[in-house]
């Protein structure tokens, strides 16, 4: 008898990679060389996959769980979900991956020559994410986007072959600068997780507990908070912008485009009075062109 569950075995594979249009900047634009595009794309599927298997977002026993061998009873388990995910990334570098996903990443692994390293760690980032829901410090907050989201980056740079010690020091400043927005505006979705991102030495200062937190909307305390954090965001991605102007053509573009998307989020976070609690703020695509022409204008001075 054939399984139907294995009907459409790439059907969440397509859903999955759907979900670049909702990130806050352009994942693999039209601009960009076709070969630029797939691999970036095929980076883009394993770090949106894991992100989904960390945040419990797939059907238990649905179709990622059987390409991955797991059966519904411990495909609820979300670490043994983890482990088997990072079982066939392994293959990715030394056989043959069960996964789409995966399967489509290995062609990019071998033409750009990646290292499990970066994978690896949004892994663990995703693990961390089942044994951690606070952070006491700034600085454990910076160690959880060393894991978290610097790897996004680093890839770019590979894939690109433009990785120097440089940029990837910008690129670490950019890539942490985009997790904490991103953090900033699901406070909310976070906390329903039982995960808070607000550094617990920040809620301290600013006299927000979590209940308040968990309000409908922001008082004066919670607003003065976010907006703290949207300014430490703003100053990490002005200081990673330089990478901008260090690359040159369509990377430039890139570049500008993954700095202004977070720049227009923080601006659409500002508009909201820094209210996060009603719902995530969305910035517009003007001020994301508009956001974008200043790097763009920035990069060209600085270079």
């Amino acid at each position: 008898m054939t399984d139907t569950r294995q009907a459409r075995p790439d059907a969440s594979s397509h859903a999955t990679l759907g979900k670049a249009a909702d990130e806050n900047f352009p994942v693999a634009p039209f601009f960009l060389p076709r070969a630029w595009r797939d691999d970036l794309m095929a980076v883009y599927g394993f770090a949106r996959l894991v992100d989904d298997i960390g945040d419990g977002d797939l059907a238990p026993g649905g179709v990622d769980a059987i390409h991955l061998g797991l059966d519904p009873e411990t495909a609820e388990d979300r670490l043994a979900f983890l482990d088997a995910f990072e079982a066939d990334l392994r293959r990715v570098f030394d056989g043959s991956p069960r996964h789409p996903l995966l399967r489509d990443l290995q062609p990019t692994v071998r033409r750009c020559g990646l290292t499990p390293e970066p994978f690896l760690g949004l892994i663990a980032a995703n693990r961390q994410d089942q044994r951690v829901g606070r952070y006491e410090t700034y600085d454990d907050l910076l160690a959880y986007c060393e894991l978290s989201a610097n790897p996004v980056g680093r890839l770019v740079l590979a894939i690109t072959g433009t990785d120097t010690p440089e940029r990837i020091r910008r690129s670490d400043e950019i890539c942490t600068a985009l997790q904490i927005v991103e953090h900033l505006q699901d406070v909310a979705e976070d906390l329903g997780r039982d995960r808070i991102y607000l550094p617990a030495e920040d809620l301290k200062r600013f006299h927000v507990t979590e209940a308040d937190l968990a309000e409908p909307t922001a008082g004066a305390s919670v607003r003065a908070l976010i907006a703290f954090e949207a300014e430490r965001a703003r100053a990490l991605l002005h200081a990673g912008s330089p990478l901008v102007g260090s690359v040159h053509g369509r990377l430039r573009l890139l570049l500008a485009g993954f700095t202004a998307g977070g720049l227009a989020a923080l601006d659409a976070i500002t508009d909201a009075g820094f209210d996060v609690l009603t719902g995530p703020p969305k910035s517009t695509k003007p001020n994301l062109m508009r956001q974008a022409g200043a790097v763009l204008l920035r990069a060209r001075r600085e270079g």
